[in-house]
């Protein structure tokens, strides 16, 4: 029997959940994001392929998107609990597949580890599960590592399975730019570009030892492999462990004085410290996320002298960092994260949870 790693994404989840629950949106352009309120400061969480077509995408604010938007467009507030329902539903149904081991990697993907020889058939057995149990669609990338399968669930979308391996890899990839690499974003991209690489297999032509000279012996070791779209293997089942947990808002006035600012440095804090007392562990570390107006954003931590279970010097810890912003400049966001200790024997994952406006 032959390995096969499949990347389960799901099609425009957190709009799909909404149109889910609300029929008669089915086929309007919808905008989730913040409060639903496009008036407001917030960004877009998910637009539906309706309002893709206007050029309105994740992370875009939503005073632009409601530029873009026609007009029976819908915006949405962002409803966390649903999503998370719904998500657990997906992979509830894709962890009682036969011969299955499920990686969980966010609300709305999974990686699914196989022996068979017929992966496509199981892509198919894991769409049909997903629909018979939700009511939604996804997409399916197999490939013979991670990466591959990752980046095969692009070509898939929407409703649709794609296999990627060595066997094609150049053949689909190797006259794409280097930013359809998963995890090659805008930044990684340029520098690449400053020495004349540009495509994928370009990448993967590259002097290795240019690479490390430029990205360090780690991180040019592994773009230099992605070039050629080699990756891990393994699927791990490992329940996930949280590594912090982080509270942060948008206000919709800046805030312009001291007191504003530890006030609601005290409010973040405090909440970031609950949602680890809830997870039983210490907090470690404290990390502040300012953005100061209009849009210059900054962050920066500090390790505590012992891991303490204590919410007062947690939000003390916070204050502490909030003293050394600049006292001159307004404030459009703030974020506090809270670092745990990890459990015995436990490994962190890369994956944080964050919760926007309280």
């Amino acid at each position: 029997m032959t390995s096969w790693v499949l990347h389960v994404d799901m099609d425009q989840f957190i709009a799909a959940v909404e149109v889910l629950r609300r029929p008669e949106l089915a086929g309007v352009p919808v905008i989730v994001g913040g409060r639903g309120d496009p008036t407001e400061r917030a960004v877009v969480s998910t637009a539906s392929y309706e309002a893709r077509a206007f050029g309105i995408g994740s992370g875009m604010p939503l005073k632009i998107a409601a530029r873009k938007a026609p007009k029976d467009a819908v915006f949405l507030p962002v409803d966390h609990e649903a999503y998370e329902s719904a998500s657990a539903e997906v992979m509830s149904a894709l962890r009682a597949l036969p011969g299955v081991v499920l990686e969980i990697i966010g609300w709305d993907e999974c990686f699914l580890g196989v022996e068979t020889e017929d992966p496509d058939a199981v892509a198919r057995a894991a769409q049909a599960a997903v629909l018979e149990a939700t009511g939604l669609h996804c997409s399916v990338g197999i490939g013979d590592n991670r990466v591959r399968a990752k980046i095969a669930t692009d070509f898939g979308k929407p409703r649709g399975v794609f296999r990627l391996t060595e066997a094609n890899w150049f053949e689909v990839m190797g006259d794409r730019s280097t930013r359809e690499l998963w995890g090659v974003g805008p930044k990684v991209q340029k520098r690449l570009a400053a020495h004349g690489i540009v495509t994928v297999r370009e990448l993967a032509d590259a002097d290795r030892d240019r690479l490390i000279a430029e990205f360090g012996p780690r991180m040019g070791v592994w773009y230099h492999g992605l070039g050629s779209g080699i990756g891990p293997t393994t699927v791990d089942d490992t329940p996930w462990v949280a590594r912090s947990h982080s509270r942060e808002t948008t206000f919709q006035q800046n805030l312009t004085t001291a007191t504003e600012v530890q006030a609601a440095l005290s409010e973040l804090a405090g909440h970031a410290f609950d949602d680890c007392a809830a997870d039983g562990r210490p907090v470690v570390r404290v990390h502040l996320k300012v953005r100061y107006a209009p849009f210059e954003t900054r962050t920066f931590g500090r390790k505590l002298s012992t891991p303490t279970t204590d919410r007062d010097e947690v939000i003390r810890a916070a204050l502490a960092l909030g003293g050394t912003l600049d006292p001159q400049r307004e404030v459009r966001l703030l974020g506090v994260r809270a670092e745990m200790a990890m459990p015995e024997g436990g490994e962190a994952a890369e994956r944080t949870p964050v919760r926007g406006r309280i």
